[in-house]
Parts: C-alpha cells; structure tokens; sequence
C-alpha cells in the first residue's frame, strides 16, 4: 500500500468515521486468500476510534459499546465478514459513473461482498453511545469457504447471539431487508450394483442404469406427502441433480454409479429431515438389488440451513422505514443462517448481487454505489438509535 492511502477518519483528518474512506483501503487489501492484512486494518480503525477490539481463536473480529451483557437490557449484534472469492480484482474509484445509475462507485473485489456493507456498520456502530443497552460487532473470516468463524460465535456454551434481541447480517441487499433465506446441503447418492460383460448384461446389476430411477425421484421429491409447503417469502424448496459419474469401462456392465444434489430448503425443513426423507424416496424407487447410500458433503461446520424472521419484528420494520427499501427474502446463502435460530435476524446493505447486465458480486466488475453506502449508514445508525438506549 502507498502512503498516499485515505484513512478512515473524516475529511478534514478529524476522529470522525468516514465509511468511503474505509472502504477506499479495505477494498485495496486483498482478502481472498489471507485476511490478516484486512483483519489487522479493521482493528487499527476500531482502535483510532476509541474502541478495543479483540480476536477470538477463530479469527473473529469482536468488539462492543454499551455495559456488559449481564447488566444491559437489550443486546444487538452486528454482523459480516471480511474474506472475498478468488480471484483479487483492484480497486478502482469511479467518478464518472453516470448519475442517473446512482452517481460515483468504487469497484473492486470486496466492494460491495462485503466491505460496503462493513463501512456502514462500522460508521453506525461509532456513531451511537449506549448507556443501558450493549450493541456488539462481530466480523467473521471466512464467510465464503466454511464459516468456521461465525459457527465458533454460536456453538458451546457462549453463543454471542444466545442472548441478543436482534442481529443484523451485512450484505448487498441494494438496502432492502431481508427476513429470509433459503438453506443450501449437498450430497451425493452413491448406487452400487454388479459388473458383467456387456453382452451378458443379465448377469450383472447396473448401477447407471438404476440412475432412471433416482432421477424420477428427485423430479417427485416435492410431490411426496410430506413435503414442506411452499414458504410464504420464499416460496417451494428445490433439489436438482448436479455432477454425475459412473462405469469405467465401455463394454461392462457398471457396479457402480454416483450422482451429486443441490438442495435449496426452506423453513422448517432442517438437514437432517431432508436426509431422512430423500433417502426414504430414493428406496422406493432404485431396483431391491441396487446398493443405496445417501451422504452429505463433508464440512467441518453445519451447512446453512434455510431461516426466517418475522417481516413485522422490530428490526425489520425499523431498518425500513430508515433505508426506504423493501422488506423481502435473501436469494443468496449467508450466516444470518446460524444466527437467526436465536434471535430475530435480518440481512441488510449497500451493493447488489447482480444488475441489469448481469452479475455485480463475485463478478470481475464487482462494484458498489458511494451514496447507498452513505445511506446504509445513515439508516443502521437510526434503527440502532430507536433500538437501543
């Protein structure tokens, strides 16, 4: 980094937060690989601004204002993360963009997944003073891999959400709120049968073959009677075939065959239901003497299941009414997952996933709008305003 960079005090190098500022360098760090340089960076912010930040075995960024969680009366948790996708793509600030799109971006990787949606946290969480009330910001690691980090804030004894009232989840929503997602398993059906010569197929059981079968019950997975209802936000689950593999030779019957699923749940279904009840489906289907085997991916951290808040919580109603958006659901994976079980929990931010010339994050022209940044901070800071004391 030169030593031109900005920094994330205000314009006239006093200690007030400016989130273009911070977002101007966090964008230029880049954290698809390593996140200790942006860790680091973050941390020096908090501390310039008067708040000590520790990090916890995981890799998680924590800090708080407010009394201790035992003494406050409510508890709100601001959460994202600061890891992007691969690959780094520089960044760049705009001026030119056409102020009918919205006016001056930044581009970059992280520029809106999620270090828009950071800046306006932070500028929000610097912005309050709480005296009965505790307001923490928790910044997971590695929010794009395997969210060991957020999955850490929750599990044991000491779940950070175990006792809070609301939590908001950073990411680019185009300030909308969303009050749901859909869950993401994967798994792999493993068919297991007999090899034969090819010309004596009857000798042997054909696992690819068996495929027929499981792909008729994957088509009637949703028509089974006990298949959850469409959601209300979120509408029907989906499960669709994804990578499939089988035989090793061309004249030979194959023993074996695999097929990999994409699981899109909704609420209420839980991983461990949709095992139980594909494995049962598949059963009814495949041929007596075809082997079956149902396994998920292995993950060292649970998948992110489907969850949802009510649309009329507080959170989301007061978050806006500030941002002027829509109250809808989520359409991508997030770790509001982990944390909505405990409290009611919304996703919320400046950026969108994609435009209309196509995709906006994890794409090569990832960028996000200075003014929706300035406007998510202004709104966190009023919902924190009427949410905390």
């Amino acid at each position: 980094m030169s030593g031109n960079e900005p920094t994330a005090s205000g314009p006239d190098g006093d200690d007030e937060f400016d989130p273009i500022a911070f977002l101007e360098t966090a964008v230029q760090h880049a954290s698809h690989e390593d996140v200790d340089p942006m860790r680091t960076y973050l941390c020096e912010t908090l501390e310039t601004h008067g708040v000590d930040p520790r990090v916890d075995d995981a890799g998680n960024v924590l800090a708080s204002r407010g009394p201790p969680a035992a003494d406050a009366d409510s508890h709100v948790v601001l959460n994202t993360h600061i890891d992007t996708v691969s690959p780094h793509v520089p960044y760049e600030r705009d001026p030119d963009a056409p102020e009918a799109d919205g006016g001056e971006v930044i581009r970059g990787r992280g520029s809106c997944d999620a270090k828009g949606p950071l800046a306006a946290l932070l500028s929000a969480f610097f912005a309050i003073e709480p005296t009965d009330d505790r307001v923490t910001l928790a910044i997971t690691p590695d929010e794009e891999v395997l969210s060991t980090g957020a999955y850490a804030l929750v599990s044991g004894d000491e779940s950070l959400t175990a006792d809070a009232d609301a939590v908001i989840v950073g990411e680019p929503t185009d300030l909308d709120v969303c009050t749901a997602a859909k869950g993401r398993f994967q798994g792999t059906i493993h068919l297991s049968g007999a090899n034969a010569h090819a010309a004596e197929p009857e000798t042997g059981t054909n696992a690819v073959a068996a495929l027929e079968g499981v792909l008729e019950a994957i088509r009637t997975f949703g028509e089974r009677a006990d298949a959850p209802p469409t959601h209300p936000q979120l509408g029907a689950a989906t499960l669709t075939p994804t990578v499939v593999e089988g035989g090793d030779a061309t004249n030979q019957v194959p023993a074996d065959a695999a097929l990999t699923v994409d699981r899109r749940s909704v609420p209420p279904e839980t991983a461990d239901e949709f095992h139980e009840a594909l494995t049962a489906h598949l059963r009814a289907t495949v041929p007596d003497d075809v082997g079956l085997d149902f396994r998920f991916t292995g993950r060292p951290t649970p998948f992110l299941e489907a969850w949802d808040t009510d649309p009329d919580a507080p959170v989301a109603r007061t978050l806006a009414d500030a941002a002027g958006g829509d109250i809808r659901p989520f359409t991508a994976a997030t770790e509001a997952s982990y944390f909505a079980a405990d409290a009611p929990t919304v996703v919320f931010g400046p950026g969108v996933l994609a435009d209309d010339e196509g995709a906006v994050a994890h794409a090569p022209r990832e960028y996000v709008r200075l003014e929706a940044v300035r406007k998510a901070a202004r709104a966190l800071e009023a919902t924190l305003s009427e949410l905390v004391e």
